[in-house]
Protein backbone atom coordinates (compact mmCIF):
# COMPACT_ATOMS: atom_id res chain seq x y z
CA UNK A 1 0.00 0.00 0.00
CA UNK A 2 2.82 2.41 0.82
CA UNK A 3 4.25 1.86 -2.66
CA UNK A 4 0.98 2.96 -4.27
CA UNK A 5 0.40 6.14 -2.28
CA UNK A 6 -0.06 9.20 -4.53
CA UNK A 7 1.30 7.23 -7.47
CA UNK A 8 0.27 6.19 -10.97
CA UNK A 9 -1.12 2.71 -11.57
CA UNK A 10 -1.16 1.82 -15.25
CA UNK A 11 -3.92 -0.44 -16.53
CA UNK A 12 -2.23 -2.78 -19.01
CA UNK A 13 -5.18 -4.45 -20.70
CA UNK A 14 -6.22 -5.35 -24.23
CA UNK A 15 -9.37 -7.15 -25.27
CA UNK A 16 -9.43 -9.96 -27.81
CA UNK A 17 -9.41 -8.44 -31.27
CA UNK A 18 -7.44 -5.35 -30.27
CA UNK A 19 -4.03 -4.81 -31.94
CA UNK A 20 -2.02 -5.24 -28.72
CA UNK A 21 -3.90 -8.27 -27.40
CA UNK A 22 -1.65 -10.92 -25.86
CA UNK A 23 0.15 -11.62 -22.59
CA UNK A 24 3.64 -11.04 -24.00
CA UNK A 25 2.61 -7.63 -25.32
CA UNK A 26 1.03 -6.66 -22.00
CA UNK A 27 4.24 -7.68 -20.22
CA UNK A 28 6.23 -5.34 -22.44
CA UNK A 29 3.65 -2.63 -21.84
CA UNK A 30 4.06 -3.10 -18.10
CA UNK A 31 7.84 -2.80 -18.43
CA UNK A 32 7.41 0.45 -20.32
CA UNK A 33 5.03 1.71 -17.64
CA UNK A 34 7.53 0.82 -14.93
CA UNK A 35 10.30 2.67 -16.74
CA UNK A 36 7.99 5.67 -16.95
CA UNK A 37 7.46 5.75 -13.20
CA UNK A 38 4.33 3.67 -12.63
CA UNK A 39 4.04 2.37 -9.07
CA UNK A 40 1.62 -0.44 -9.91
CA UNK A 41 -0.14 -2.29 -12.72
CA UNK A 42 -3.76 -3.30 -13.20
CA UNK A 43 -3.97 -6.45 -15.32
CA UNK A 44 -6.72 -8.68 -16.72
CA UNK A 45 -6.70 -12.50 -16.83
CA UNK A 46 -4.39 -14.93 -15.06
CA UNK A 47 -2.22 -15.46 -18.15
CA UNK A 48 -1.49 -11.74 -18.43
CA UNK A 49 -0.85 -11.45 -14.70
CA UNK A 50 1.70 -14.28 -14.83
CA UNK A 51 3.52 -12.65 -17.74
CA UNK A 52 3.50 -9.20 -16.11
CA UNK A 53 4.62 -10.64 -12.77
CA UNK A 54 7.68 -12.08 -14.52
CA UNK A 55 8.41 -8.79 -16.27
CA UNK A 56 8.15 -6.18 -13.51
CA UNK A 57 8.56 -5.92 -9.78
CA UNK A 58 5.47 -3.81 -9.14
CA UNK A 59 2.28 -4.55 -7.21
CA UNK A 60 -0.36 -6.00 -9.53
CA UNK A 61 -4.06 -5.31 -9.14
CA UNK A 62 -5.56 -8.33 -10.83
CA UNK A 63 -8.96 -8.77 -12.43
CA UNK A 64 -10.60 -11.38 -14.60
CA UNK A 65 -13.17 -10.02 -17.04
CA UNK A 66 -15.68 -12.67 -18.02
CA UNK A 67 -19.07 -12.32 -19.67
CA UNK A 68 -21.50 -14.65 -17.93
CA UNK A 69 -25.12 -15.22 -18.93
CA UNK A 70 -27.77 -13.45 -16.89
CA UNK A 71 -25.57 -10.74 -15.38
CA UNK A 72 -23.95 -7.49 -16.45
CA UNK A 73 -21.20 -7.97 -13.86
CA UNK A 74 -17.96 -8.89 -15.63
CA UNK A 75 -15.03 -7.71 -13.48
CA UNK A 76 -14.01 -10.79 -11.47
CA UNK A 77 -17.66 -11.81 -11.02
CA UNK A 78 -17.09 -15.01 -8.98
CA UNK A 79 -14.97 -16.26 -6.12
CA UNK A 80 -13.49 -18.99 -8.31
CA UNK A 81 -12.24 -16.43 -10.82
CA UNK A 82 -10.81 -14.32 -8.01
CA UNK A 83 -8.85 -17.32 -6.77
CA UNK A 84 -7.33 -17.74 -10.23
CA UNK A 85 -6.29 -14.08 -10.20
CA UNK A 86 -4.65 -14.50 -6.80
CA UNK A 87 -2.90 -17.73 -7.78
CA UNK A 88 -1.47 -15.98 -10.86
CA UNK A 89 0.37 -13.50 -8.65
CA UNK A 90 -1.86 -10.50 -8.07
CA UNK A 91 -1.18 -8.68 -4.82
CA UNK A 92 -4.66 -7.13 -4.87
CA UNK A 93 -7.81 -8.63 -6.37
CA UNK A 94 -10.34 -6.17 -7.80
CA UNK A 95 -14.00 -7.14 -8.03
CA UNK A 96 -17.22 -5.55 -9.21
CA UNK A 97 -18.78 -4.25 -6.00
CA UNK A 98 -21.80 -2.53 -7.53
CA UNK A 99 -25.33 -3.18 -6.32
CA UNK A 100 -26.16 -5.12 -9.49
CA UNK A 101 -27.07 -8.82 -9.16
CA UNK A 102 -23.97 -10.98 -8.96
CA UNK A 103 -23.55 -14.62 -10.06
CA UNK A 104 -23.99 -17.50 -7.61
CA UNK A 105 -26.62 -15.55 -5.69
CA UNK A 106 -23.99 -13.51 -3.89
CA UNK A 107 -24.26 -9.86 -3.01
CA UNK A 108 -21.26 -7.64 -3.58
CA UNK A 109 -20.58 -7.75 0.16
CA UNK A 110 -20.68 -11.56 0.16
CA UNK A 111 -18.30 -11.65 -2.78
CA UNK A 112 -15.81 -9.34 -1.08
CA UNK A 113 -15.87 -11.32 2.16
CA UNK A 114 -15.43 -14.66 0.43
CA UNK A 115 -12.65 -13.43 -1.86
CA UNK A 116 -10.73 -12.09 1.13
CA UNK A 117 -11.20 -15.35 3.02
CA UNK A 118 -10.33 -17.69 0.18
CA UNK A 119 -7.44 -15.81 -1.44
CA UNK A 120 -5.76 -14.10 1.50
CA UNK A 121 -5.34 -11.06 -0.73
CA UNK A 122 -6.46 -7.49 -0.30
CA UNK A 123 -9.62 -6.68 -2.21
CA UNK A 124 -10.25 -3.56 -4.25
CA UNK A 125 -13.94 -2.82 -4.73
CA UNK A 126 -14.81 -1.31 -8.11
CA UNK A 127 -17.92 0.82 -7.45
CA UNK A 128 -20.13 3.36 -9.16
CA UNK A 129 -21.65 5.21 -6.19
CA UNK A 130 -20.79 6.41 -2.70
CA UNK A 131 -23.24 3.98 -1.11
CA UNK A 132 -21.56 1.07 -2.89
CA UNK A 133 -18.19 2.28 -1.62
CA UNK A 134 -19.43 2.48 1.95
CA UNK A 135 -20.94 -1.01 1.71
CA UNK A 136 -17.69 -2.37 0.27
CA UNK A 137 -15.69 -0.94 3.14
CA UNK A 138 -18.11 -2.47 5.63
CA UNK A 139 -17.69 -5.82 3.87
CA UNK A 140 -13.92 -5.66 4.35
CA UNK A 141 -12.57 -4.21 1.10
CA UNK A 142 -9.18 -2.63 1.69
CA UNK A 143 -9.48 -0.23 -1.25
CA UNK A 144 -12.40 1.36 -3.10
CA UNK A 145 -12.12 2.47 -6.73
CA UNK A 146 -14.35 4.65 -8.90
CA UNK A 147 -13.84 2.33 -11.87
CA UNK A 148 -17.49 1.69 -12.69
CA UNK A 149 -18.88 5.20 -12.49
CA UNK A 150 -20.90 5.78 -15.64
CA UNK A 151 -20.88 2.12 -16.68
CA UNK A 152 -23.81 0.65 -14.78
CA UNK A 153 -26.73 2.46 -16.41
CA UNK A 154 -28.12 2.97 -19.87
CA UNK A 155 -26.28 4.98 -22.49
CA UNK A 156 -22.65 5.86 -22.97
CA UNK A 157 -20.51 7.02 -20.04
CA UNK A 158 -19.41 10.66 -20.05
CA UNK A 159 -16.02 11.65 -21.41
CA UNK A 160 -14.72 13.25 -18.21
CA UNK A 161 -13.65 11.60 -14.96
CA UNK A 162 -16.19 11.50 -12.15
CA UNK A 163 -14.43 13.98 -9.88
CA UNK A 164 -17.56 14.39 -7.77
CA UNK A 165 -17.59 10.69 -6.89
CA UNK A 166 -13.86 10.74 -6.12
CA UNK A 167 -14.30 13.63 -3.70
CA UNK A 168 -17.43 12.27 -2.02
CA UNK A 169 -15.98 8.78 -1.64
CA UNK A 170 -12.79 10.15 -0.10
CA UNK A 171 -14.93 12.01 2.43
CA UNK A 172 -17.14 9.01 3.16
CA UNK A 173 -14.82 6.03 3.63
CA UNK A 174 -11.72 5.40 5.71
CA UNK A 175 -9.99 3.08 3.24
CA UNK A 176 -7.91 4.40 0.32
CA UNK A 177 -9.87 5.64 -2.67
CA UNK A 178 -8.41 4.80 -6.07
CA UNK A 179 -9.41 7.21 -8.84
CA UNK A 180 -10.07 5.27 -12.02
CA UNK A 181 -12.10 5.91 -15.13
CA UNK A 182 -11.58 8.29 -18.06
CA UNK A 183 -8.53 10.03 -16.60
CA UNK A 184 -6.80 11.24 -19.73
CA UNK A 185 -4.29 13.92 -18.71
CA UNK A 186 -1.67 14.47 -15.98
CA UNK A 187 -3.68 17.48 -14.85
CA UNK A 188 -6.77 15.32 -14.28
CA UNK A 189 -4.68 12.80 -12.35
CA UNK A 190 -3.28 15.52 -10.09
CA UNK A 191 -6.76 16.92 -9.53
CA UNK A 192 -7.94 13.47 -8.42
CA UNK A 193 -5.22 13.45 -5.75
CA UNK A 194 -6.19 16.97 -4.71
CA UNK A 195 -9.75 15.71 -4.14
CA UNK A 196 -8.54 12.98 -1.82
CA UNK A 197 -7.63 10.02 -4.03
CA UNK A 198 -4.94 7.74 -2.65
CA UNK A 199 -3.66 6.80 -6.12
CA UNK A 200 -4.71 7.08 -9.75
CA UNK A 201 -5.27 4.42 -12.40
CA UNK A 202 -4.82 5.38 -16.06
CA UNK A 203 -5.45 2.94 -18.87
CA UNK A 204 -6.48 3.87 -22.40
CA UNK A 205 -4.70 7.24 -22.39
CA UNK A 206 -1.41 5.35 -21.96
CA UNK A 207 -1.83 1.80 -23.19
CA UNK A 208 -4.24 1.87 -26.14
CA UNK A 209 -2.47 3.48 -29.10
CA UNK A 210 -5.54 3.12 -31.31
CA UNK A 211 -7.56 5.26 -28.86
CA UNK A 212 -4.81 7.86 -28.60
CA UNK A 213 -4.39 7.97 -32.38
CA UNK A 214 -8.15 8.36 -32.89
CA UNK A 215 -8.19 11.48 -30.72
CA UNK A 216 -5.57 13.09 -32.93
CA UNK A 217 -7.11 11.97 -36.21
CA UNK A 218 -10.61 13.08 -35.18
CA UNK A 219 -9.31 16.48 -34.17
CA UNK A 220 -7.42 16.92 -37.44
CA UNK A 221 -10.43 15.70 -39.39
CA UNK A 222 -12.60 18.32 -37.73
CA UNK A 223 -10.09 21.01 -38.69
CA UNK A 224 -10.15 19.92 -42.33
Amino acid sequence: MAALRHGLIVSCQAEAGEPLYGASIMAVMARAAAEGGAVGVRANTPVDIVAIRAAVNLPIIGIYKVDLPGTAVRITPTVALACQVADAGAAIVAVDATARPHPDGLSASDLIAQVRAQTGRMVMADVSTVDEGIAAQQAGAELVATTLSGYTGAGQPPDAPDFDLIQRLAASVDVPVIAEGRINTPEQAVHALELGAFAVVVGSAITRPQVITRKFSDRLGAYA
